[in-house]
């Protein structure tokens, strides 16, 4: 009779870890952003640059969980640093992006749906340089964001995609980021799930009219990564 209570023991204890690992989890990827992009001015004047193909890392982490009414959180970062230059002047752009997300699984099947708000944070300069003058322009901004996920499964393949909006207004002018990208998990397990994936990312920055300053940037291109999931 005891060796029968401590074999129901063992028996729901393992199947509360199995449990466990199955809802709560990390979330973590890294990859390679290939971006291009431009910089507009129309205060105080007028210019139009477009940035050198340039090269950034950006990263993300998840937090999952089965707790009720509680969201699951995440976080987003990327490093930019480009530059432009012509006969007249060189422009050399430094900004960081930092996303705090908080967000619901709606779905988690085939479908998968994520939705979402948090903080949007942009950091960074652009300075201009000519052979007799110098300007920076300042980005500082915190915003209230809009995120969604929409991801679908290929049964059987381990081939997924997914597209993700981010979306933040602040007092000084909007953000916008989208990615799309195909997945293929080749390690899929109870304890680890780890695949590649390449995508395509395009990031908006709009600035109006802080201090006396009306900027646009815009950044895209393709990117190669890994993602793991524990």
């Amino acid at each position: 009779m005891n060796k029968f209570k401590l074999s129901a023991f063992m028996l729901t204890l393992g199947l509360s870890s199995f449990a466990q690992a199955d809802f709560i989890g990390l979330k973590g990827d890294v990859s390679y952003w290939i971006t291009e992009g431009s910089f507009d001015v129309n205060k105080p004047y007028e210019s139009h640059d477009e940035f050198d193909r340039d090269g950034a890392v950006q990263l993300s982490l998840a937090f999952e969980h089965p707790i009720p009414f509680v969201p699951n959180a995440k976080i987003k970062y990327v490093d930019l640093n480009s530059t432009a230059s012509n006969n007249l002047y060189k422009t050399d752009a430094s900004i960081t992006n930092t996303d705090y997300i908080l967000y619901y699984e709606i779905l988690d099947n085939v479908i998968s749906l994520d939705v979402g708000l948090g903080l949007a944070n942009l950091d960074g300069d652009i300075k201009q340089y000519t052979p007799v003058d110098y300007i920076k322009y300042t980005i500082d901004g915190n915003g209230l964001s809009g995120y969604v996920n929409v991801g679908a499964k290929l049964p059987f393949t381990g081939l997924s995609t997914s597209a993700e909006l981010v979306h933040s207004s602040f007092s000084d002018g909007q953000f916008m980021d989208i990615q799309a990208e195909l997945q293929y998990d080749f390690v899929k397990s109870i304890a680890l799930d780890l695949g590649a994936k390449v995508g395509y990312r395009f990031m908006q920055i709009d600035i109006d009219e802080a201090k006396d300053q009306d900027l646009k940037l815009e950044f895209k291109g393709p990117y190669v990564g890994l993602n793991a999931h524990f």
